[in-house]
């Protein structure tokens, strides 16, 4: 499946060959003009720099997509227009919650992004409990 426009277009690819999870896409393909927009590691931090959500992934999930989204409405990008989340999570803290909010952020929209999902074993700061980098493309 691609998105495509009259000058630019996204490929999303699931070879054969390779595991297919509804999750993820495996091999996303750009070509021709396109508008690359690239979102630095956001964590639960506010509007005013307050943490949000201390001990809860669920609630820091929630404000690191908030963060997201804004930083993809500056760059003129909205979330389908992501090809590729990196996810940095505190070893120890239960994926599930975190994932709810991904599942329920995400929707139905297809063509899911290629992920890369990591543990760590700290942050920036040691109340951070989950860190997301996008890179968004837009056809032009």
């Amino acid at each position: 499946m691609a998105n495509t426009s009259e000058h630019g277009a996204v490929q999303y690819l699931n070879p054969d060959t390779l595991h297919k999870n509804p999750a993820f896409t495996n091999v996303i393909v750009v070509t021709g003009p396109v508008r690359t927009v690239y979102i630095g590691g956001q964590d639960a931090v506010d509007a005013t720099g307050a943490i949000v959500g201390k001990g809860d992934i669920r609630a820091q999930t929630e404000q690191v997509f908030q963060n997201v989204q804004a930083a993809l409405a500056a760059g003129g990008a909205q979330l389908e227009h992501v090809i590729k989340w990196n996810i940095y999570v505190v070893h120890g803290q239960p994926l599930q919650p975190g994932l709810e909010v991904f599942q329920r952020v995400w929707g139905s929209r297809p063509n899911p992004p290629a992920i890369t999902g990591v543990f760590v074993t700290a942050l920036a700061h040691p109340d951070f409990l989950v860190e997301m980098e996008a890179i968004a493309v837009v056809p032009l």
